[in-house]
């Protein structure tokens, strides 16, 4: 008898896992495919580990020669590169198996049926436990008509290939739509986003979207927002893709078709079968339990926020609980990155969501920044919302070099009532782009110095 069975092995499950033997209980993960889950096998590792390799491609060719380093007969190898992303992979994955090792967790890789509230059917074997947390995350979506047309890829599909194609174009400019885009125009495929809202990004205020849409026309990706597919029929090996733009429909020949709109919970009869409540994702309250006593969830088959490290602080948050020490989910101030170049990051309310009556926004460029001119970096900026009255720091954004580091500060002062003016006055070193951030700051609270 375990106390606690983990079924899937991704940034949810396998930190519940680990953190639930940290509080001395003792639990069996199961896996059906690899350890680290999404995002170590398909999704954040191998994805910014093609990035890698694209922008250190691109740096060389664009930025070299600007700043005097000149190279010839500059070339590329797939295969290389995917190797690379393989070792990111592996390396990853055993870290995790590492950790149940360390850790003293049981795992099992196979495909886990819940048969009932404490018992777990993998294969031919039987396993029970005083509770189930249900870990098992989420699958990209796929909808008509792409779903009807035989080769069309979700970014499940992208680490699978064996060659870069010639031309892709990529239904959604959301995150993983701008990500793959910069891959692959990087790398010399025509690349094409198609975008239903009114600019890429739509999650982010439009300023950023406008420095993200210049740095992707910059390395060749043609844009179409507020444009949608209305058709795409296989032609020979590729496609035809139909898009209706607000100007004319027209007809793009491509290689592949992307897919890249979102994902939906991956949730199996055997939980459906449970009883426990579903509402898009499994519904449990603030400390992960469902509606079914001894059945937990965490992760993104809540259908909260689809990030991993969201999974992570579920996790933990899950493991107390089934230990009995009484732990809320806080998804108050939740980071997130884009890992384009330059970079992108937020937390907290954004410029497009805020009350003029109450709030204000500072903005500093990153043109203004030393440590940005020496890097030959000019595009981007630091931007707070805050309080009027209380100056207390509501939400960052900051578009440019190391954006997905520096979003930290910007989360501390969300999440602890910081103000712009305990920020502005703390000293922050010298030349770095984190002063950014403090000119932000200044500016908030009167006049940046350096602007």
């Amino acid at each position: 008898m375990y106390d606690a069975i983990v079924i899937g092995a991704g940034p949810a499950g396998y930190v519940s896992a680990i953190k639930m033997a940290h509080l001395g209980l003792k639990v069996l993960a199961v896996e059906k495919e690899h350890a680290g889950g999404t995002c170590t096998n398909k999704g954040c590792i191998p994805t910014k580990a093609l990035l890698v390799a694209a922008e250190l491609y691109n740096e060389i060719q664009n930025k070299g020669p600007r700043i005097g380093i000149t190279a010839s007969e500059i070339t590329y190898s797939f295969d290389k590169i995917k190797k690379h992303m393989q070792r990111a992979i592996t390396t990853s994955r055993k870290g995790v198996e590492y950790l149940f090792k360390k850790n003293g967790i049981e795992y099992v890789k196979g495909q886990a049926v819940v048969e009932k509230p404490g018992v777990v059917r993998v294969g031919e074997n039987t396993f029970e436990a005083k509770n189930v947390l249900i870990a098992t995350g989420s699958v990209p979506t796929l909808f008509p008509p792409f779903n009807e047309v035989e080769g069309v890829w979700t970014s499940d599909d992208v680490f699978k290939m064996e060659t870069l194609p010639g031309s892709i174009l990529i239904v959604g400019g959301g995150v993983i739509g701008v990500e793959m885009a910069s891959f692959f125009s990087m790398l010399g495929v025509r690349t094409y986003i198609v975008e239903i809202m009114d600019h890429i990004l739509p999650a982010e205020d439009s300023d950023v979207a406008d420095v993200l849409r210049k740095a992707l026309k910059g390395i060749g990706v043609v844009i179409y927002e507020s444009s949608k597919v209305k058709a795409v029929d296989r032609k020979g090996e590729g496609f035809v893709v139909a898009i209706e733009t607000p100007k004319e429909t027209l007809d793009i020949e491509v290689d592949k078709v992307l897919v890249s709109v979102g994902r939906r919970p991956l949730i199996g009869d055997d939980i459906k079968s449970l009883g426990v409540n579903i509402e898009r994702g499994i519904v449990t309250d603030e400390n992960l339990r469902t509606s079914v006593e001894g059945i937990y969830a965490a992760g993104d088959v809540r259908a909260k926020i689809m990030l991993a490290h969201v999974g992570f602080h579920e996790g933990i948050v899950a493991a107390y609980n089934i230990k009995g020490e009484e732990k809320k989910v806080d998804l108050s101030v939740v980071p997130a990155v884009i890992y384009t170049a330059p970079e992108v990051a937020s937390v907290g309310l954004k410029e497009k969501d805020m009350d003029k009556e109450k709030h204000r926004a500072a903005k500093f460029p990153i043109s203004a920044n030393g440590r940005a001119a020496a890097m030959g970096e000019r595009e981007g900026f630091a931007k707070v919302v805050y309080d009027k009255s209380s100056g207390k720091v509501l939400g960052t954004t900051i578009v440019g070099p190391f954006a997905s580091e520096l979003i930290m500060e910007a989360t501390v002062a969300v999440k602890h009532g910081l103000t712009v003016e305990e920020l502005a006055w703390t000293i922050h070193p010298h030349p770095t782009i984190s002063e950014s951030l403090l000119g932000a700051f200044e500016e908030a609270e009167g006049k940046a110095i350096h602007l």
